[in-house]
């Protein structure tokens, strides 16, 4: 090769080791795909599998963690609690992993936190970890929350932590579960603990909070676990954060809330809303969960003037797997095992269908299909629309309550001590 052609490919080699990549709409970039709501692009992924069939890698994860992977380029990022040896509850080494997807090669594995130091004793739920929240990054740092243990930026490439920070304070009943959101140079956090519930922007530079929102409401129960969902409304950005007792709107910039709803005595909210229709679709968690969608166009409470529709029983609506819209259909499947369809603009139901076992990982639509398993590895492939159609199933062993990370044509799945690279 000639000597101006191989510094030409010497140099273009060091821009990609050096230069950070923006991420992008092929990227799973956080919590539910590049727009967080359960959309993948992908070709040609497999609608059967099990421990060997269309198993490209496997590699065992040390620790525990539900937290799900995300990917960014050709790297996968996730967190995982390593129990000290000999240790309580809380000694916990707090770590961030990257993985060539290629491969499933460890390319570095980072502790961000050494040992808890929010005491979760008694307050951990047998079905959560210390790991839960998922990851996100803007292509420039990978960022990871572990709720009251602490948030912190890392470098993509290499693990290197830029900052971190251990200044959201609450009560954590049951542990850490919401993920972060991204928003104009700030991290967004939901902080609903038993005995304080707010939501917090922390600045993506130097690890500080911009700012911290009281929720306002005094209930019985206080604690949840949404993640984030930033929508634009007539140009205008939205932070949609749903809590115990109410879903609001959040300003990016103030932190100051634009539109409440509020849903009773709703606790432990869990699923991430989804936007469509001119529609932001919510779950109200345990109690009587119900499904609402609201038009985000007031301000103040607008509990009585701008929710369009809300679904209870009939839809079997989820206390912890978030919703697919897909076209103007809704996809849900309950805790329980029973997949439905909604109309999306009215909340007819189209089906219900019961095809068993325990959920927790939320659906994922990517390859004209849907997604789904269950806490014990079962999965299904279904056809999106207003029939119930079953394309596939598919086994793994080991329990999985971390969603799907799609990426490369290919499916990744987190269960209890392995990840998968899942592909035809």
């Amino acid at each position: 090769m000639p000597f101006n052609h191989l510094s030409r490919a010497v140099l273009s080699a060091l821009v990609a080791l050096t230069v950070p990549t923006i991420a992008t709409a092929a990227d799973f970039s956080q919590f539910r795909g590049p727009a967080g709501d359960g959309h993948a692009q992908a070709n040609g992924l497999p609608i059967t599998w099990n421990a060997t069939d269309h198993v490209t890698w496997q590699v065992p994860i040390a620790g525990k963690g539900w937290s799900s992977p995300i990917v960014v380029g050709n790297r996968l990022y996730l967190t995982t609690a390593v129990a000290k040896e000999g240790g309580g509850q809380d000694d916990q080494s707090l770590r961030a992993i990257c993985l060539d997807i290629k491969t499933g090669k460890m390319v570095w594995n980072q502790e961000v936190f050494d040992g808890n130091h929010v005491s979760t004793s008694g307050l951990l739920h047998s079905k959560n970890s210390h790991a839960s929240p998922t990851p996100i990054s803007d292509g420039k740092k990978l960022y990871v929350h572990f709720g009251t243990e602490g948030t912190a930026a890392l470098d993509l490439a290499t693990g290197r932590i830029v900052w971190k920070m251990q200044d959201l304070a609450y009560v954590p009943r049951h542990g850490g579960g919401g993920s972060p959101a991204l928003v104009d140079g700030l991290l967004v956090v939901t902080c609903d603990g038993q005995d304080v519930d707010y939501v917090a922007a922390i600045d993506t530079r130097n690890g500080k909070i911009a700012w911290k929102t009281d929720r306002t409401l005094n209930l019985s129960r206080k604690f949840s676990f949404s993640t984030p969902l930033v929508i634009s409304v007539d140009g205008k950005k939205q932070i949609v954060c749903p809590g115990t007792g109410l879903v609001a709107a959040y300003a990016p910039k103030t932190g100051k809330e634009i539109w409440r709803v509020l849903y009773g005595d709703g606790y432990s909210v869990i699923p991430r809303p989804v936007f469509g229709h001119g529609l932001v679709y919510v779950c109200s968690g345990w109690g009587v969960p119900t499904l609402f969608a609201i038009r985000p166009t007031g301000s103040g409470d607008v509990t009585d003037t701008h929710v369009a529709w809300k679904q209870t029983s009939k839809a079997n609506v989820p206390h912890t797997p978030s919703l697919l819209l897909i076209k103007d259909d809704l996809f849900l499947i309950s805790d329980t095992g029973i997949a439905s369809s909604l109309d999306a603009k009215t909340g007819k139901l189209h089906y219900r269908k019961r095809i068993g076992g325990k959920y927790s990982a939320s659906p994922t639509f990517a390859d004209g299909k849907i997604y789904i398993q269950s806490e014990a590895g079962q999965g299904y492939v279904l056809k999106p629309g207003q029939e119930y159609v079953e394309l596939g199933r598919n086994r793994l062993e080991g329990r999985t309550f971390a969603s799907y990370a799609v990426a490369d044509n290919a499916l990744f799945i987190r269960s209890e001590t392995r990840l998968f690279r899942i592909e035809k």
